[in-house]
């Protein structure tokens, strides 16, 4: 596949690295000759210092026999430009653009980027999928990491295990010994900076951070399985107030039982936000200030969310809010650098929107029939989830016959209305939803075990 990525920031060097590594032919488009270096230094693709949506630095970049253009620069107008020029002059199939301001993204507008106006096939909203990553981690306490598949009714959740976990040292073919009817399967594991698909004989250690896929209904039981018996935060406070900050105090008014503060240092920002929220309370001041979090009650606070726009001062407001007794700590952070150092400070999770927003991508830029996909790590395994054709070697036989890779696991079977857990005896019909998880080197075999044939059509 022929991909041009227009912008070479933290997103787009994440997706041209991304698609590079799967042998796809990736050409890079940025202003920023410093940025453009970097990626030539470190990525085996054509890097073009240029304006990302100039009809001529597309041309240059090989767009005439592009096959998808991925427009990810700093800039919403030229994200949208870029892919207006990508479809009016050369026609490449798929355009996918970031467009952060939500103006643009209000229903009343739909229509804006349809194809008889500006066309562009996928719309990328980095604050609004990171504001819904932030909700799912206050609905699931305990867990580092919550995503959703086949609408909803299916859960991938990371957890780290510490001593207070029963279950360690117990090898995984007891846990459906001792919850039988649990409808869960441990997926991953990531241990000593390695994450693998575990095999039925391995058990799990205190230090782990493993990764389940459960019916979503069972999410809550297999938590306290694993030693999290969390509340659900009901006092929570925000610190920083701009859209994402907004995006998550709105939804959580629509929840009774929360209370919810925000704290924004923008006096200016403060005013507007406070404006458009109903009964949560705005603070203007500096979320590291002391003063301002026992103001808000921060020693009766069950978490903490830091969304400004600066990493150092999450890291900071978020463990200045624990020592002065939050129960928990979550807070954003940019640079996907900082992912083990926000972990060895006991901050209790955390959200790279990189990470959100290059798994929103590379889901439309997967062959098959991938209907969702999310990117674990440093995209050392993905989780997958697709439809089943009849043509696909998964139907038909018992899963122990289908003889998978080491590295691929079945976690879940979506079948109308039902959430299977999968065993040697299950068998995979054609239209079920499977939510699969795979080490990186072993994506490309999920993605041929639910490619189109071409007999298929015959």
């Amino acid at each position: 596949m022929k991909v041009i990525v227009c912008g070479a920031g933290q997103v787009g060097f994440g997706i041209a690295q991304q698609l590079a590594e799967e042998k796809n032919n990736v050409t890079v488009i940025d202003q920023s000759p410093e940025l453009i270096q970097r990626v030539s230094d470190a990525l085996d693709v054509q890097a073009i210092v240029g304006h990302g949506s100039h009809p001529d630095v597309l041309e240059r970049a090989g767009a005439r026999d592009a096959d998808m253009l991925i427009a990810v620069t700093f800039f919403d107008e030229v994200n949208m430009v870029a892919a207006q020029i990508a479809h009016s002059i050369f026609n490449i199939p798929l355009k996918v653009a970031r467009v952060r301001a939500q103006s643009y993204l209000d229903p009343i507008f739909q229509d804006l980027f349809s194809r008889e106006h500006m066309p562009i096939d996928v719309i990328i909203s980095p604050e609004l999928e990171v504001g819904k990553t932030v909700l799912e981690r206050l609905a699931n306490p305990g867990s580092f990491d919550t995503i959703n598949f086949a609408n909803q009714r299916v859960k991938v959740v990371g957890v780290h295990l510490d001593e207070d976990c029963p279950v360690v040292n117990t090898p995984l073919r007891q846990l459906t010994e001792l919850f039988p009817d649990l409808n869960a399967v441990v997926a991953g594991i990531s241990r000593d900076n390695r994450l693998f698909v575990p095999q039925r004989t391995d058990e799990m250690f205190v230090g782990d951070n493993i990764y389940f896929i459960a019916e979503a209904d069972h999410v809550r039981r297999t938590l306290d399985i694993f030693g999290h018996e969390e509340d659900e935060a009901r006092r929570v406070i925000i610190i920083g107030g701009g859209n994402i900050g907004l995006y998550v105090a709105q939804q959580l008014e629509s929840i009774s039982s929360v209370k919810a503060k925000v704290i924004e240092s923008d006096k200016r920002r403060a005013e507007v936000i406070a404006d458009q929220l109903g009964r949560t309370v705005v603070l203007h001041g500096d979320g590291l200030d002391q003063d301002i979090l026992k103001e808000a009650g921060i020693h009766n606070t069950e978490a903490v969310v830091a969304l400004t726009n600066n990493d150092e001062t999450n890291i900071l407001a978020s463990l200045t809010a624990k020592r002065e007794g939050a129960a928990r700590a979550l807070c954003l952070i940019n640079n996907g650098e900082y992912g083990p150092l926000v972990e060895s400070l006991g901050i209790d999770a955390f959200i790279d929107p990189r990470a959100t927003t290059v798994s929103t991508i590379l889901q439309h830029v997967r062959r098959g029939r991938i209907k969702g996909l999310h990117s674990l790590g440093q995209g050392d395994a993905e989780v997958i989830e697709a439809e089943a054709l009849e043509t696909s070697p998964l139907v038909g036989k018992p899963l122990r016959e289908v003889r998978l890779d080491d590295g691929i696991m079945v976690g879940a079977i979506v079948r109308g209305d039902e959430v299977i857990k999968p065993t040697g005896d299950s068998r995979i019909e054609t239209g079920d939803r499977i939510v699969i998880f795979a080490e990186r080197d072993k994506v490309r075999k999920v993605e041929q075990l639910f490619r189109v044939s071409l007999e298929f059509f015959g």
